[in-house]
């Protein structure tokens, strides 16, 4: 069986969750929404790691927007367990990139969801799109080149 470790052992940024009680519904297990919301949290982690504001505090700096997001669910999630996410950027552009992440169950020892975004790189000011910053794409890179 594959543990935690093997199966994210290429994801630069990893994070645990420690599923809720409230998080599970009417079908016993942890409801669809949450997967998104962990996916969320791992997103965080991976900016907060490369020290990029979440909520915008420096003016002329573009945020980020999540323009798109799918999940592939593998496997129900019961209270209680923790989740061990892995996140990493798989593609670049000029305006955007795609961050992928796995979910992996230690209760289960398994994976659990799938997941991907596009995020956007966005000027509130000019309320347009704007290139992803040379700071922000150098981040990315260290980040990424760590595996």
């Amino acid at each position: 069986m594959a543990s935690a470790i093997s199966e994210l052992a290429d994801f630069p940024v990893q994070t645990n969750i420690t599923v809720q009680w409230g998080e599970m519904d009417a079908a016993n297990h942890v409801n669809n929404v949450v997967y998104l919301r962990w996916f969320e949290h791992a997103r965080v982690v991976y900016l907060d790691r490369l020290n990029y504001p979440v909520v915008l505090e420096q003016e002329g700096l573009p945020g980020v927007i999540l323009a798109k997001q799918d999940c592939k669910y593998l496997f129900p999630v019961r209270y209680p367990d923790t989740i061990t996410m892995g996140i990493k950027v798989t593609e670049m552009s000029e305006d955007r990139f795609v961050m992928h992440c796995k979910m992996y169950s230690q209760k289960y020892q398994r994976l659990v969801a799938i997941a991907n975004a596009t995020i956007v790189t966005y000027d509130y000011v000019k309320q347009s799109k704007a290139p992803v910053p040379e700071s922000l794409r150098r981040g990315i890179q260290a980040i990424e080149q760590q595996v």
